[in-house]
């Protein structure tokens, strides 16, 4: 058992009497690892009168660090068996507020990639019809058709700065990770970024504060529609400029946006879904039992979706049935999200079984019918379904959820079809050990920065350089360019800030919650902040945890 390991290290390491620091077993009382380790280091709890010794200098104190540095490497070793990997489930549902299912009365529903998965081969697809979109209509260079779609080259959550030219992550303090930027298909060197940006790596607020992921002059691209977008304006820059063509930048970001959005407005990507539906829509089974156990247990459904009708009737019908109506209480396509949130001019317009439109006036929203448009203030005034008992899901943070939980108080899930393959990547031993040590490789180098002398700073420099390539090593697990869509090196991005401010559970797929009850709560873990003593592998590993019960490890999340 990973608790066995864990004791067992811990036997190693005990708690400074009045301190709750851990000390060396056979240690002097002056437990050297509670304070800064130079001259002068103390613990609160020990006797002032057994100082800890302090090497003389020069290589002796190299030495030490080393040997310190070693006593580390055993002690991570020893506190990671192998069954510590594995611990994190991909079908899991995670909180980040706690709410209860029981109290849930009403469950709503997005319909691109929340009801519907669709496949990766769906953005090829996208990818080289945009393309042709833009030498045959916007007369680019045919030299663009030669470039075809990478789905390894970018990750979801990435801002663009338009008048750079620049695709980037951000983290969730406005940094560029370095190492992360790349004008076209090549990376931009660190040096030249800081540079563009007035000598730091910061993206000043009112550059990206637009409620919607839009400042005026860098987008932040939020959903998975936008990986192929991503794709395709990084190869037209690549084109240009390996070919020493002049290019203005806001036009050219307009012109490969316009020629995405043609071919969703133009119905392409719907026609290709409609021909094949067995080969782009997954998990339609899955899909089905969610829903129909939801009404099994007398919860209220509804469906706001920006596709058309035909579209998502014929998805459905694939999904569930032809009698898939009967299970939602209310059904409206074409809403016009986020619009639809804030805008109270558009009414509701009802539809009939071949598309056509109504012009009777809309006094309630009826099981069965179809409705277009509309906006979310008629919708709770007909339906009267407000506050937290009702729960909405989509996988666009700004478009589908952050105006519901913000101006409106609904609760939200947030499907993150990424995140699966990210916690499969986390169950790796190679990640595990790479992060942990890296954790106490950085804890050993800021307690240890008190020694300055020459050799010291030649080791210090070393440990430096080599937590920068583990730091490299662990972001290319998940993508060679950009990491993990959730982290940068250590920080939150700018993504994983939005997911928490605007989602109370967030899951890899709507068919996770087949795994818990209707009645469950899910409980969010208690994230440490900096000052709250948390168990951090860091301190552990340089004699400084700030908690003696390191055998209750094992049961901490």
């Amino acid at each position: 058992m990973a608790g066995a390991g864990l004791r067992a290290a811990a036997r190693r390491w005990l708690p400074c009497r009045g301190h709750g620091g851990p000390r060396a077993a056979s240690s002097s009382p002056s437990c050297p690892g509670c304070g800064p380790p130079g001259p002068g280091a103390h613990c609160p709890g020990a006797p002032r009168s057994a100082p800890a010794p302090t090497p003389a200098g020069g290589a002796e104190l190299s030495a030490h660090l080393w040997a310190r540095y070693q006593d580390m490497r055993r002690l991570v070793h020893d506190l990671l068996p192998p069954e510590v990997c594995s611990l994190l489930n991909p079908a899991a549902i995670y909180a980040n507020n706690e709410i209860s299912l029981r109290d849930v009365e009403v469950y709503g529903f997005d319909y691109d990639y929340t009801l519907a998965q669709y496949a990766d081969a769906l953005h090829p697809e996208i990818f080289s019809a945009a393309r042709d979109i833009l030498i045959e209509h916007y007369k680019y260079p045919e030299g663009i058709r030669k470039y075809d779609y990478d789905p390894s080259f970018a990750i979801r959550g990435l801002h663009y700065d338009i008048q750079k030219s620049l695709l980037m992550k951000i983290d969730a303090f406005h940094y560029v990770q370095l190492g992360t930027a790349y004008r076209g298909l090549q990376p931009v060197p660190d040096e030249e970024v800081i540079d563009l940006y007035g000598g730091t790596q910061h993206i000043p607020l009112y550059q990206m504060s637009g409620f919607y992921g839009k400042g005026p002059s860098i987008k932040q691209f939020m959903d998975i529609f936008s990986l192929p977008e991503m794709a395709l304006l990084s190869c037209v820059v690549d084109h240009f400029l390996g070919h020493g063509l002049e290019f203005d930048q806001a036009h050219l970001y307009k012109d490969v946006t316009d020629a995405i959005r043609d071919v969703h407005v133009k119905g392409l990507m719907y026609q290709w879904i409609e021909r094949d539906m067995e080969k782009y829509i997954l998990r339609g089974d899955e899909t089905f039992a969610v829903l129909s156990r939801l009404v099994a247990h007398g919860k209220q459904l509804f469906l706001i979706t920006n596709s058309p009708f035909s579209f998502v009737d014929k998805g459905m019908r694939h999904m569930v049935g032809p009698d898939w109506r009967q299970l939602f209480d209310v059904v409206i396509v074409q809403a016009d999200k986020p619009s639809f949130f804030t805008d109270r001019r558009k009414p509701f317009r009802k539809l009939d079984e071949k598309g056509s439109l109504h012009w009777d006036r809309i006094t309630r929203l009826e099981k069965g019918k179809i409705y277009r448009q509309g906006n979310l203030y008629d919708f709770l005034r007909l339906t009267e379904w407000r506050g937290p008992r009702v729960l909405y899901f989509g996988d666009h943070l700004y478009s589908d959820l952050a105006d519901l939980m913000l101006r409106h108080g609904w609760r939200t899930g947030a499907i993150i079809p990424e995140l699966e393959r990210e916690i499969r990547i986390i169950n790796t031993e190679q990640y595990m050990h790479s992060l942990t040590w890296q954790q106490a490789l950085t804890g050993l180098l800021e307690r240890m920065q008190t020694y300055q002398d020459a050799e010291s700073r030649q080791v210090l420099a070393a440990w430096m350089k080599e937590r920068q390539e583990l730091r490299c090593i662990t972001k290319a697990l998940f993508n060679a360019q950009f990491g993990s869509i959730f982290r940068t090196f250590h920080n939150p991005t700018y993504f994983s800030r939005r997911l928490v401010r605007f989602s109370d559970l967030y899951m890899a797929s709507l068919s996770c919650l087949l795994n818990y009850r209707v009645d469950f709560t899910f409980y969010p873990r208690r994230t440490p902040l900096q000052h709250e003593a948390p168990l951090w592998m860091d301190q552990l590993c340089t004699g400084c945890m700030k908690t003696p019960f390191l055998s209750d490890m094992a049961h901490i999340r």
